[in-house]
């Protein structure tokens, strides 16, 4: 974690709201990825080195044997992190949290199906329900749990967190919605969480970026989005007990333009796939409190490490 923050108002989204569904989720978690093509040359820069590739590697190949998260020996980066853009807000800070889906999702499909706006003129579904653990494990109840943690985390360092909803027990709100919380005035961050519902073979994490720049986004935004991505990347990397995807995009890193919180995000904002939950290694960690509070911590350290506090 870094040093003490003073007193600040951040609002945090969390994670998994912003978009309407997961990655690759096979219950009901959203639509499958729009497009893997690299960004376009007006277009964010995307991370330097091998660890931006905007699409699935066809030597990404998912491991024969569900992997015990445990066991995974962690990866460290050659270098830290580059240092956030000096452009964020220098007073009080709020952080934006937004944990994907909710627990009443499933019993109100009309209500969640209805199409909203999200971002490039496309509308989606309002919000899904996630997917789950082979087990039963909800995503929905692991994204409010982790973002909790974070929650209490930055709260710690004098930081201001806005939730994007108030438990794990109502509908919604609607991806652009969720946007719209992060995207008021004064949010330094904005921190989408979710767990991903890809075939068992895959684990690990990976860092949606937005492959075009937000609709209404400024340039300075959309590169302190890519930072903020760079941020959790390295720390989710180095503490989380999960490794970068080995199923999707390219070392933890994946490029497109369908996820509404995305799309839509006027202040710096990333979204995270804490694991595949049908793998049974990850699902190990994401099911267990010792594993939730050592990603929380994980997010909570890349957050802090972006805004340099």
């Amino acid at each position: 974690m870094g040093g003490r923050v003073p007193r600040a108002r951040l609002l945090i989204v969390s994670a998994t709201a912003l978009l309407a569904a997961c990655t690759s989720s096979t219950t009901g978690s959203g639509s499958a990825p729009a497009s893997s093509a690299a960004p376009s040359s007006s277009s964010p820069t995307p991370p330097p080195s091998s660890s931006a590739a905007p699409a699935p590697s066809s030597s990404a190949a998912p491991s024969s044997s569900p992997v015990t998260s445990a066991s995974r020996p962690h990866r460290h980066r050659s270098s830290p992190p580059p240092p956030p853009p000096s452009s964020l807000p220098t007073g009080p800070l709020t952080v934006v949290l937004n944990p994907g889906h909710n627990g009443g999702n499933a019993a109100h499909t009309a209500q969640i199906n209805r199409l909203v706006p999200a971002g490039y003129g496309v509308r989606k579904a309002c919000d899904t329900t996630g997917t789950e653990t082979n087990a039963g494990y909800p995503e929905h109840a692991f994204t409010w749990d982790v973002a909790q943690r974070v929650a209490r985390i930055l709260r710690g360092h004098g930081i201001t967190v806005i939730m994007t909803r108030p438990d794990d027990t109502g509908v919604g709100p609607c991806v652009d919605e969720r946007a719209a919380i992060g995207n008021r005035p004064g949010v330094a961050a904005v921190v989408s969480i979710h767990a991903d519902g890809a075939p068992s073979s895959g684990h690990g994490f990976h860092v949606n970026q937005d492959s075009r720049r937000p609709d209404g986004a400024t340039a300075a935004v959309a590169r302190q989005s890519l930072a903020l991505g760079r941020a959790e990347h390295a720390a989710l990397e180095q503490t989380s007990g999960l490794v970068p995807s080995t199923y999707i995009g390219q070392d933890g890193y994946y490029y497109r333009d369908d996820l509404a919180g995305l799309n839509l995000a006027t202040r710096p904002a990333t979204f995270l796939e804490l694991g595949n939950m049908r793998n049974a290694g990850d699902a190990d960690l994401l099911s267990s409190p010792a594993g939730r509070a050592r990603i929380a911590g994980a997010v909570a350290d890349g957050i802090l490490a972006f805004l340099s506090r």
